[in-house]
């Protein structure tokens, strides 16, 4: 058995308002409760937003990356995420590099990477969830996902869905300081039908732990991976 990775879950003060950016930027269509987006086709995961009072404390230890396949392909990116209100964000980053980091409107990071960057190639326009984690959080995901580590370098890792698509990967240590409850989390759902028992039994024998609370989900059980970051294991659908 593994886990079905189902959504990436933004938390945000206004989910409609993220939803509407996300979907516009990534040319998703927006679902009908207006709090999810979901890729054409029913294919990988999509993205949810649930509504928090709570401020962002700090940087997020996950952000996306968008690909490019060229440098007008990038400023187009680039200029459409500006006009649906997300803005520019110094993070340290140096003149030569050559991605763009931006921030959409409750200042969640993501980057349009340049063209030709080879670790991304093939993967989509959702090239990668970029995260801050240790190798053992890697490996805890890729035992949790079925996905097989595509890269296993000094303490960095990468996991990739059997079927293609979006990169999961974490950059090693050392970890931002935890300021609360994370505003991006994964949402998964056991692989097969009213499992979720044995799913979360499964998951803690790999390393999570238990969470005191989840989202508002019936049903739902809240865990916490290796290093810290909750996620929620939802009823199959």
């Amino acid at each position: 058995m593994t886990s079905i990775l189902v959504a990436l879950c933004i938390d945000g003060k206004d989910p409609h308002g993220l939803a509407r950016f996300w979907g516009g930027v990534l040319d998703w269509p927006v679902a009908d409760d207006g709090r999810g987006i979901w890729p054409s086709g029913g294919t990988g995961f999509g993205i949810r937003f649930n509504a928090t009072t709570e401020p962002k404390t700090g940087p997020n230890r996950m952000h996306l990356h968008l690909t490019s396949t060229s440098l007008d392909d990038q400023r187009s990116t680039v200029e459409r995420a500006l006009e649906l209100g997300g803005r520019h964000l110094d993070v340290g980053q140096l003149p030569e590099e050559e991605h763009v980091v931006l921030a959409d409107p409750e200042g969640n990071e993501l980057c349009v990477i340049e063209p030709g960057n080879r670790f991304l190639a093939g993967c989509g326009f959702l090239g990668e969830v970029a995260c801050d984690g240790t190798r053992a959080v890697g490996h805890f995901w890729s035992e949790a996902l079925g996905w097989p580590l595509v890269w296993d370098e000094g303490e960095e890792t990468a996991i990739q869905s059997p079927a293609g698509g979006t990169k999961i990967a974490w950059g090693g240590p050392p970890l931002p300081p935890k300021t609360g409850k994370n505003r991006l989390h994964f949402d998964l759902a056991p692989s097969v039908a009213d499992d979720l028992r044995a799913e979360v039994d499964r998951l803690l024998s790999l390393g999570a732990t238990r969470v005191a609370s989840g989202p508002g989900t019936e049903g739902a059980v809240a865990l916490a991976d290796p290093d810290g970051n909750e996620f929620c294991v939802l009823p199959a659908r």
